[in-house]
């Protein structure tokens, strides 16, 4: 039976005379599509439907009394 503490050795030293660079790649770019997912999910609620943006902006959507005439001095 091998030892396999020499055998996790030749495969550790085989690992580091590649180099990391497959590792960094798949890192970088997990990285940048989670970035991009991330960036997606906290930006959608930012959109919305007219209505929306009309209650935002004081329009005729956000008003609830059934006033029509819209005049303040009236």
């Amino acid at each position: 039976m091998p030892d396999t503490a020499e055998a996790a050795a030749a495969l550790l030293a085989g690992a580091a005379a590649q180099g990391a660079g497959n590792t960094l790649r798949i890192v970088l770019l997990a990285s940048l599509v989670g970035g991009a997912l991330l960036a997606w999910f906290l930006l959608r609620g930012y959109g919305g439907d007219d209505a929306d943006a009309a209650d935002a902006a004081g329009g005729p959507a956000s008003r609830t009394d059934g006033d029509t005439d819209h005049d303040a001095n009236a």
